[in-house]
């Protein structure tokens, strides 16, 4: 007998069984953000295939930031999405993508949806069944009429709350883009006071690339300085890693933003204030 438990039940991290077990409901919507390749070698059974690209503006010196209302709209439509629907994002390299997909969620006021804890390494991991053939949705008529406030901040944003003690920064870049010794904008460097945490450690590389223990993660973070009591913006060169650090500031139960111009907009503004080196 078909498995019709209510989706909407799912929480926000959701483990490969548990998604297996309500693949038959009619109300979700798997979204694959992998590559084309990987998605072509095996994705999950009923997963739509969505480029990373419709999903960004792509243009400079805000290229992460998201595109127009109705390229949003047209794009959901054709995927099928309802306000009813609950959406399942994934994708192959430990959330970066399906946290942006699931940011966008937010913005576009959609409030139903999980992330595949490990998207497509954790479910080949757990040895559950995959397709290869491409999955084409039924289209619907889903019409983005505003964006939502409260998930995102702008450069003016973020420079009106610098120095508050209530405010942090989370900078999701590697290393050497941190401290600016690789320099991808027109400036290297960090904002100041920006807390340095790349996301691919926030990655369980021995399980699947799932989302580290969330009290060891909270730990962590708490070390560096980033805590519940704060507002938190975090980004990174295009709001693609920092997707991921979004999504594990909701599974904390932060107050979490993006900051979707990122560095590519700080580091090429020439009047915006930028340390260099290993410290915030």
């Amino acid at each position: 007998m078909p498995n019709t438990a209510s989706a909407p039940e799912l929480g926000l991290l959701i483990e490969p069984e548990t998604l297996a077990a309500h693949l038959t409901s009619s109300n979700l919507l798997i979204i694959d953000q992998s590559s084309q390749d990987t998605y072509r070698q095996h994705h999950v059974p009923g997963a739509v295939h969505v480029d990373f690209k419709r999903l960004q503006l792509g243009v400079a010196p805000t290229p992460g930031a998201l595109p127009s209302l109705d390229a949003l709209s047209t794009l959901f439509s054709e995927i099928g999405l309802t306000p009813d629907t609950h959406v399942i994002a994934y994708d192959d390299e430990g959330g970066g993508w399906a946290g942006r997909l699931i940011w966008i969620l937010d913005c576009i006021g959609h409030t139903r949806y999980s992330y595949l804890n490990g998207g497509i390494h954790a479910w080949l991991q757990a040895g559950l069944a995959t397709e290869q053939e491409e999955h084409v949705a039924a289209s619907s008529h889903y019409e983005v009429t505003e964006l939502h406030d409260g998930f995102s901040l702008t450069k003016e944003d973020i420079l009106q709350r610098l120095g508050r003690p209530d405010f942090a920064i989370w900078d999701a870049r590697s290393a050497a883009e941190y401290s600016g010794e690789k320099v991808i904008s027109a400036r290297g460097g960090h904002i100041p006071g920006a807390i340095h945490f790349e996301w691919t450690a926030g990655m369980d590389k021995e399980r699947g690339l799932r989302v580290l223990d969330l009290e060891v993660f909270r730990t962590q973070l708490q070390q560096l300085g980033l805590n519940q009591e704060q507002e938190i913006v975090t980004h990174c060169q295009t709001h693609h890693r920092s997707g991921f650090t979004y999504l594990v500031g909701k599974l904390l139960g932060f107050n979490i933003k993006a900051y979707a111009g990122s560095w590519s907009e700080w580091g090429n503004d020439p009047n915006t204030p930028i340390h260099t080196g290993k410290q915030p």
